[in-house]
């Protein structure tokens, strides 16, 4: 069964920075692209970040643009989220998703193939 495993939340205070990873394991299908979603208290869970995984072509939403950077190790089936400059708005329960090939408009949408398990962040002013 496929597994995407979280790691590296934490709290921090304004300014701070938190580097999360997502490895997935037993992966038995073509991946085609990874993303961060985050989901704070009483919102919706919204996409932060994606990576096509041969590209690699990126994608950032305005909220972090310039402050977050994913990137990815192929060799191990991994994807990271550097998060710089962090504010307390970026306060959440962060997520990796991933899909195959074809589903890159559904993982945008929040449907994606796989989710992980979500890793807290917290940013303290």
């Amino acid at each position: 069964q496929v597994q995407l495993v979280e790691s590296g939340g934490g709290s921090v205070q304004t300014g701070g920075s938190l580097r999360l990873s997502c490895a997935v394991s037993r992966r038995t299908f073509t991946l085609y692209a990874m993303a961060w979603f985050r989901q704070a208290p009483g919102k919706e869970r919204q996409i932060v970040t994606y990576i096509i995984w041969s590209a690699p072509v990126t994608y950032y939403s305005d909220s972090v643009k310039g402050r977050f950077t994913i990137s990815r190790d192929i060799a191990k089936n991994t994807v990271y989220l550097q998060m710089n400059s962090l504010k307390p708005e970026d306060t959440a329960v962060y997520y990796c998703a991933a899909v195959r090939p074809g589903d890159l408009s559904a993982l945008v949408a929040g449907r994606p193939d796989y989710w992980g398990q979500g890793t807290q962040v917290t940013v303290s002013s």
